[in-house]
């Protein structure tokens, strides 16, 4: 087992789209999808504006961010603040140690909290631990989608979004599984080249605490049958970044690069079996990932907090 080890690539992702214009809403709405499966659709019109003409978003994320104190979210947080990102993806384990509504308002609001308005959530198991995790969909209110869910998706730019919710024992994550049925008519409906998935629990990781987690597969089979672009999670406390590859884990050039961003603030964990395909491992720092998305390719850069000066950048074209 190796504890401040650095080996290919990290996970985190922020939004950035264009300023709202006069008469825009930032308010999201609850449609339907062309089999009425219901789920969120956001049409930001800042965003819509900013896809006008193939217009290019930033986004930032990351995953396991507050303790209850204001220690390392506050520097992950003060990242994404000076870089100026329109939009977060949070990768669930957003509060520990239960996620309750109090420590909520105690210890992110102040940090993570400061774009509260821009975020787009999925919820750990953290969160769970308090019931229903009442604390988190009180927190984030109709960011966070239908507490009885906890899975939406929208459209940013030229990109479309899913955030699913991977706490199987309470909202269900298999093959027959309503959480399932949904996600496979959202992708059909789809109709962007670009897709990015994300949830807590990472299938495949390299980290000594968790390790792969057959109970994603799922997921990646209707992602992968969609080729879907990209994956992010959390739940390991490290940064990896993963080949393309198949639901089985083999090398594929149409498959899905997953990344593991779970460096928000809590504390660091090992990196022990290195699984195949893996392509770099981090976990000297707590960071943020961004992601630059255009119409058609993507761009990746780890941020990690001062004064380390590990990165890791890549591009790739959507499928």
């Amino acid at each position: 087992m190796r504890l401040a080890t650095l080996c290919t690539a990290p996970l985190a992702i922020v939004l950035t789209i264009g300023a709202c214009s006069e008469g825009c809403s930032s308010r999201r709405g609850v449609g339907s999808l062309t089999d009425g499966t219901p789920g969120r659709v956001w049409r930001d019109r800042a965003a819509a504006a900013a896809s006008d003409g193939g217009s290019i978003v930033r986004i930032a994320a990351a995953g396991d961010i507050s303790l209850n104190s204001l220690g390392a979210q506050r520097q992950t947080s003060d990242l994404i603040v000076e870089a100026g990102f329109a939009a977060v993806l949070v990768l669930g384990d957003t509060q520990y140690p239960n996620g309750e509504l109090a420590n909520f308002k105690a210890y992110y609001d102040p940090t993570w909290g400061r774009f509260k308005a821009i975020t787009e959530p999925s919820p750990g198991n953290h969160e769970y631990y308090s019931d229903g995790a009442e604390g988190y969909y009180a927190y984030f209110g109709d960011r966070a989608g239908d507490p009885a869910k906890g899975y939406y998706s929208f459209d940013l730019g030229e990109w479309h979004l899913i955030s699913l919710n991977s706490n199987c024992g309470d909202v269900g994550c298999g093959a027959t599984s309503p959480q399932l049925t949904w996600l496979r008519a959202d992708l059909a409906a789809n109709t962007r080249k670009c897709v990015l998935a994300y949830w807590h629990h990472p299938r495949f990781s390299s980290g000594a605490t968790h390790g792969n987690n057959p109970s994603m597969g799922p997921f990646w089979d209707a992602l992968y049958q969609a080729r879907v672009d990209v994956v992010l999670n959390g739940h390991e406390h490290i940064y990896e970044r993963f080949h393309p590859q198949t639901p089985a884990a083999l090398p594929d050039a149409a498959g899905i690069r997953q990344f593991t961003v779970g460096t928000g603030g809590a504390n660091l964990y090992a990196i022990d079996s290195i699984q195949p395909n893996s392509a770099v491992r981090y976990n000297g720092a707590h960071g943020v990932l961004a992601l630059t998305l255009a119409p058609d390719s993507y761009h990746w850069k780890f941020l990690p907090v001062a004064p380390a000066t590990f990165t890791d950048t890549g591009s790739a074209v959507c499928h």
